[in-house]
C-alpha cells in the first residue's frame, strides 16, 4: 500500500478484467480507469501528418479487491501530436481515511485530456501536469507520469512519483525512469494537500526515438512485479501493441500473487531492511513476493506516419 503525505515528511530517510470508467471520447483521445463492466479497451491512434507517431495498445487489471471498485489507476491516450501518454496511480493509503483513492488520479486524467491543447500547456508535459493538478478538486493524491511525442521523434517525459517509462530498441531497454520516493512505498505525489509535490517536482527528461521503437508506460503494479528483461522479452513474443500490453499486464498480476516470487518489490525491500526474521535467515529464508496492485500497461510503438 502506497503511503499518502498527510503530514511533513522528515527527510533522513531513503528515499482479464474488463474495464472502462467514465470514459471520454473524442477524435483522438481516450481515457478511462477500470471498471467490471465494459469490454477491454485497445487502442491504435495514428495521425496523417509527416513525421512519426504512435501505434498504441492498453491493458488494465484492477487489484483483486478492488474489481467491483475498479481499482484506482487511471490513465488517457491521444493521437494529438506524435501521439500522448498517462497514467496516474491513486495512493491507496486514502482508504484509511474513508476518501476514495480512486477520485483523484481519475479527475487528475480527465483534466490532462481537457487541457492537452491548451496554449498555456503548449505540448510540454510537466505543464500538463501543473495544469491538470491544479484544476483537480478531489480529495486525495496520485502518482504520474505523461509522455509527449513530438513528429520529430523527440519524446518528452515528465514523471511524479514511481509510475514508469521504458524505451526499448532492437531488444535492449535504452532508456528508464526511475522511482521518486520520500521513503519506501512513500513516492512522491501529487496531492489535494499542500504538503505534496507539484509539477516543479517531476523529473523531466527528453529522449530522441527512432522507427520501430517501443515504450512501456505503466504504474507502479507494472514494474514492482515485473523485471524489465521479462519486458523485454514479452515485447519480442508479441505480435502488435495490444497483445504485448495485456501479456505484460497478465505476467505482472500473475506475479503480483505469487508469495515464491523474488520480484522487484521485495527486491527493493529487503535493500530497505524489510525482511524475514533473524531466525528465518538462518534456515537459508528471505522476504519474497510480487505487490498486490492495480496494473496499467501502455505500449506504443514508433511508426512513421505516411507508412501508417
Amino acid at each position: 500500500m502506497a503511503i499518502p503525505l498527510f503530514t511533513t515528511i522528515s527527510y533522513n530517510t531513503t528515499t482479464t478484467h474488463r474495464y472502462l470508467h467514465h470514459p471520454i471520447f473524442s477524435y483522438n483521445k481516450l481515457v478511462c480507469c477500470a471498471s467490471s463492466s465494459s469490454p477491454p479497451v485497445s487502442s491504435n491512434f495514428v495521425g496523417s501528418e509527416a513525421g512519426v507517431c504512435l501505434s498504441i495498445g492498453t491493458h488494465l487489471i484492477p487489484h483483486p479487491d478492488k474489481v467491483e471498485k475498479g481499482g484506482e489507476d487511471a490513465f488517457f491516450v491521444s493521437s494529438h501530436g506524435g501521439g500522448v501518454i498517462a497514467v496516474a496511480d491513486g495512493v491507496s493509503g486514502w482508504a484509511e481515511k474513508d476518501v476514495n483513492p480512486a477520485l483523484f488520479s481519475r479527475e487528475l486524467m480527465t483534466n490532462a485530456s481537457i487541457f492537452l491543447q491548451d496554449e498555456e500547456v503548449n505540448y510540454n508535459p510537466r505543464n500538463l501536469i501543473r495544469k491538470a493538478h491544479a484544476a483537480t478538486t478531489s480529495i486525495g493524491s496520485a502518482t504520474a507520469v505523461v509522455a509527449m511525442l513530438e513528429r520529430n521523434g523527440t519524446l518528452k517525459i515528465a514523471n511524479v512519483g514511481d509510475c514508469g517509462l521504458r524505451v526499448v530498441r532492437k531488444g535492449k531497454i535504452v532508456y528508464s525512469t526511475f522511482p521518486q520516493e520520500h521513503y519506501f512505498d512513500c513516492p512522491y505525489q501529487l496531492s489535494s494537500e499542500a504538503i505534496g509535490q507539484t509539477f516543479l517536482d517531476a523529473t523531466v527528461t527528453t529522449v530522441e526515438l527512432m522507427e520501430e521503437d517501443t515504450i512501456v508506460v505503466g504504474s507502479d503494479g507494472l514494474f514492482d512485479n515485473v523485471f524489465d528483461r521479462e519486458i523485454v522479452s514479452v515485447l519480442s513474443s508479441c505480435n502488435n501493441v495490444s497483445d504485448a500490453a495485456k501479456a505484460l499486464a497478465n505476467l505482472a498480476h500473475n506475479h503480483s500473487k505469487d508469495s515464491s516470487f523474488d520480484s522487484p518489490y521485495s527486491q527493493e525491500a529487503r535493500t530497505q531492511g524489510f525482511d524475514v526474521p533473524w531466525w528465518k535467515k538462518i534456515m537459508g529464508m528471505k522476504l519474497t513476493g510480487g505487490k498486490l496492485d492495480d496494473v496499467t500497461v501502455i505500449v506504443g510503438q514508433v511508426k512513421s506516419s505516411l507508412s501508417s
